[in-house]
């Protein structure tokens, strides 16, 4: 049967012109006989959804740390949020949506334990480390998938989207460009309505410019977002907000930094997560037989930083404050 082969020619006579098609991939960096039912990024997305790292999202933080509701976001709803968002813009403008689910599912492999506190500690231990290097660190080497090769063994189109998907470097492919912005347009709605559940805000705390323009509910938010985002991009070689609507998610952003992500009650305890993460980097650099038993592998000498840095930053938060108990606090006499 040839059913990658339709699909990849119902691509090329649907798409947009402005879209990548799975026939014109750059490919991957290790040969591969093609699978005979999905295009080159679906199998990527395959790759990713059932990768280790991708499951470890689950009890990663979004916002607030180890949240005791079940209806708070973690790092993986967030995941499926942007993936769910940045599959409808795809869709409405032509674009392939196997391109863009892969990259949204892959955009966050490498976040922290903590989550931006985290990140930041590790900055503050070793002088650079950014999640989105991270997550393409994860997918490019960490993942283990295969003897042949290292990590995933990705198409270069979901590697470029994964890593441009915060930072100074705007992916190429429109596919890529999408969840950068829907990864914005995720966060900023469905952190206001956890920090509202958190009673961190309540709903009249939200500028009233900002309500009346984007909308008073979840729904509304991103509905404003998203069709903004359509209209503005249709048939357009580069996808973006109106400008409208680009200064009311930059005043959004602010106001979320203002009152959520830094000054508010839910983060004070993040202020202990420097500390965690320094014990643990130190432990583990000081007891390289415990780091290598743990990775599974001998480790040279010249390894062994990096090595700390990729276990750390691939701990879930609930493993993280186990551990850190386990080497860090004295244990209960219970030998009888």
């Amino acid at each position: 049967m040839r059913l990658r082969e339709i699909r990849e020619e119902w691509e090329v006579k649907n798409l947009s012109r402005f879209a990548c098609l799975s026939v014109n991939s750059q490919g991957r960096d290790y040969p591969e006989e093609e699978c005979e039912v999905r295009t080159a990024f679906g199998r990527d997305r395959d790759r990713i959804l059932h990768s280790k790292a991708f499951r470890r999202l689950k009890s990663k933080t979004q916002v607030f740390i180890a949240p005791a509701g079940d209806h708070y976001r973690t790092r993986l709803t967030h995941t499926l949020e942007v993936s769910q968002i940045s599959r409808t813009v795809a869709r409405a403008l032509g674009l392939n949506e196997d391109l863009t689910e892969a990259i949204a599912l892959g955009h966050d492999l490498g976040h922290t334990p903590f989550g931006h506190a985290g990140e930041t500690a590790l900055q503050l231990l070793v002088g650079s480390f950014n999640h989105n290097e991270q997550s393409l660190r994860v997918v490019e080497y960490l993942e283990e998938r295969s003897p042949n090769y290292p990590g995933l063994n990705l198409t270069k189109e979901v590697r470029e989207g994964i890593i441009g998907h915060t930072g100074k470097v705007v992916p190429t492919t429109l596919e890529g460009q999408v969840v950068r912005i829907c990864d914005r347009v995720a966060y900023l709605s469905h952190d206001i309505e956890d920090a509202i559940r958190g009673g961190i805000l309540s709903p009249t705390d939200i500028p009233q410019k900002l309500r009346e323009i984007l909308g008073n509910s979840h729904s509304d938010r991103i509905g404003t977002m998203v069709k903004d985002l359509i209209t503005h991009s249709f048939d357009k070689p580069v996808v973006s907000f109106s400008e409208p609507i680009k200064q009311v998610v930059d005043e959004l952003r602010e106001f979320l930094f203002q009152k959520v992500y830094i000054g508010s009650e839910a983060k004070l305890e993040e202020n202990k997560v420097y500390n965690v993460v320094r014990m643990f980097f130190e432990y583990y650099l000081s007891h390289p037989g415990e780091l290598e038993e743990r990775v599974g592998h001998p480790l040279e000498p010249h390894e062994r930083k990096n090595a700390v840095v990729d276990y750390i930053a691939g701990m879930t938060d609930s493993f993280a404050m186990s551990e850190f108990q386990r080497l860090f606090l004295p244990q209960g006499w219970n030998r009888h």
